[in-house]
């Protein structure tokens, strides 16, 4: 009798199917893109999402806020991010001139108050060419942006789990840096063991997700589909983007 072995392409299928059917995002496989691999942003999706979210600014307050969001003054991942972070909650500060005049104002990168006017993408195999190619397995991506790593590993091979998964990503924080300047958080899951950490987090501190609606009556053996549903809900996710990703300390020992 043969073993049934559900392996990562099955599993990466599956969680293409639950997002796309079950929650509503748009798809696109990485390798029908056509895009700079060096660039880790989506950058027409970002500029339609910034004209459409600040309609009131000219193009030129656009293209100063595109400039910002391309580039970052430090070296450091993590400091990067922490101010892409700003940005994202709120807001990109531009300066620019408009019928002669200098003027200053905020441009929205996600709009919070309407889930709708937000575009939300999932990508499989999205390669990234920095320090090395690398290709993480799932992003989530918002107007564009790559705010979510999804390394996923088959709950068939006992030579790999969730704990190769982290270690897979912390290897790509050091090979592929400018694409986690704008990550929210990382996920890691073998289908068993399903769990969600920041930039700067060590694996004990990677959580898992319990509850879709609230009951926590039966979550001791919570399954991916819960962990899933529950984090990746439209709204909630931006709920979490806006209000529970923050950071802690200075210098070298600033913590997301």
């Amino acid at each position: 009798m043969s073993r049934f072995y559900f392996d990562e392409a099955a599993y990466e299928s599956a969680l293409i199917e639950l997002f796309t059917k079950s929650l509503g995002y748009d798809y696109a496989c990485g390798y029908d893109l056509t895009r700079d691999f060096k660039q880790p942003l989506l950058l027409e999706n970002v500029y339609s999402a910034l004209t459409r979210l600040n309609k009131s600014l000219p193009s030129s307050a656009i293209n100063e806020a595109m400039l910002k969001l391309k580039s970052f003054d430090s070296r450091d991942t993590v400091q990067n991010n922490k101010q892409f972070t700003d940005y994202m909650q709120n807001g990109v500060e531009v300066n620019y001139v408009e019928k002669g005049e200098q003027k200053g104002n905020i441009v929205k990168i996600i709009d919070f108050d309407n889930t709708n006017n937000n575009e939300f993408l999932i990508v499989n195999q999205y390669t990234v060419d920095e320090l090395a190619v690398k290709r993480p397995d799932i992003v989530v991506f918002v107007n564009g942006f790559p705010l979510v790593d999804v390394e996923i590993k088959s709950c068939s091979r006992e030579e790999t789990d969730s704990s190769e998964a982290y270690r897979q990503i912390r290897n790509r924080i050091l090979d592929i840096p400018s694409f986690y300047n704008y990550n929210a958080f990382c996920v890691i899951s073998d289908m068993t063991n399903t769990k969600a950490g920041t930039i700067t987090a060590t694996e004990d501190r990677y959580m898992e997700w319990k509850t879709v609606d609230g009951n926590y009556e039966e979550t001791r053996f919570a399954t991916f589909e819960t962990f899933f549903e529950g984090i990746f809900d439209k709204r909630r996710f931006l709920d979490i983007l806006q209000n529970f990703v923050m950071f802690s300390g200075s210098g070298e020992k600033t913590f997301k």
